[in-house]
């Protein structure tokens, strides 16, 4: 340490060095208002700098900063929740396809969530709403609800992956409430064609057979649409053709799928799609 103050170069035996810039001053000139420390200023900006003397933070500062940005990051996850919320509402109101789609997927989540902290729970849902073919009469609201079950993620997924494209072009096409009307009518039919058709006692889950209804309609009214099957480009109506032959091809054989629901499913689209077709002739001459 200094032998004599840095300012006035007084010697003193009460000499004190300042913790903020370093130097030596005397009893006068120790505090730093009273030889205009820099070290302050610099420490407290940048932290410990090189010739700084001790870093210097402000308490009050650090504890201001902590404070708003965990405000600011509460905020951001708060608004962004609220958005969510907000936009899964809205869906259920403008696009019932989307409101399918949430609810398809929030079914298969859920139940499986509770089954953990409820074991057992799982498979007493699934016997509620799927729908065995036996038990048609005696579990009639089965024949809408097997529509929101899916046996697997990958079967969930793909019905909702065609759902998302395809039904949400046909509801712009037709409007929310037809697509309505097409989704579940096929759905139903098919899953009737299912139980009348097969001599299983497995139950059927799986939105297929409304899905298929959906694609078959759009089919019907936009026959040139671009699409993409198994990355594969082509018009829907080859696609459509595809799928049925794939499907009538396959009745009968042990793959864990619902064919004649999928047939079902097209037929009521098929026919939906050309009664919409017609109705719209009807409006354009009469309008003329």
């Amino acid at each position: 340490m200094e032998n004599s103050c840095w300012i006035c170069g007084k010697q003193d035996s009460f000499l004190a060095g300042c913790p903020y810039c370093g130097h030596t001053f005397c009893a006068e000139h120790r505090l730093p208002h009273q030889h205009a420390c820099s070290g302050v200023d610099r420490s407290s900006r940048f932290g410990n700098q090189p010739g700084a003397g001790r870093t210097y933070r402000s308490p009050g500062n650090d504890e201001m900063f902590k404070v708003f940005f965990k405000n600011a990051a509460k905020g951001a996850a708060k608004g962004a929740a609220n958005d969510f919320a907000y936009r899964t509402r809205r869906s259920f109101y403008s696009s019932p396809s989307m409101a399918i789609l949430i609810t398809c997927v929030a079914a298969f989540f859920i139940p499986r969530f509770l089954s953990v902290l409820f074991p057992g729970f799982l498979g007493i849902f699934y016997g509620l709403f799927q729908l065995y073919p036996n038990d048609l009469f005696s579990l009639p609201w089965t024949i809408i609800t097997h529509m929101f079950l899916h046996a697997s993620l990958s079967h969930l997924f793909f019905n909702m992956m065609v759902l998302f494209f395809f039904g949400r072009e046909l509801e712009r096409r037709i409007g929310n409430r037809t697509f309505l009307y097409v989704y579940f009518i096929s759905g139903i039919v098919a899953a009737i064609g299912f139980s009348l058709t097969s001599s299983t006692t497995l139950p059927l889950v799986g939105a297929s057979g409304a899905i298929m209804g959906v694609f078959a309609t759009l089919t019907i009214l936009a026959p040139e649409l671009p699409v993409y099957v198994f990355f594969f480009p082509m018009r829907i109506k080859h696609a459509l053709i595809l799928f049925a032959i794939l499907d009538f091809a396959l009745m009968g054989t042990n793959d864990m799928v619902a064919h004649t629901a999928h047939l079902s499913g097209i037929a009521v689209g098929l026919y939906m799609g050309l009664r919409i077709k017609a109705m719209g002739r009807k409006r354009r001459t009469y309008g003329s």
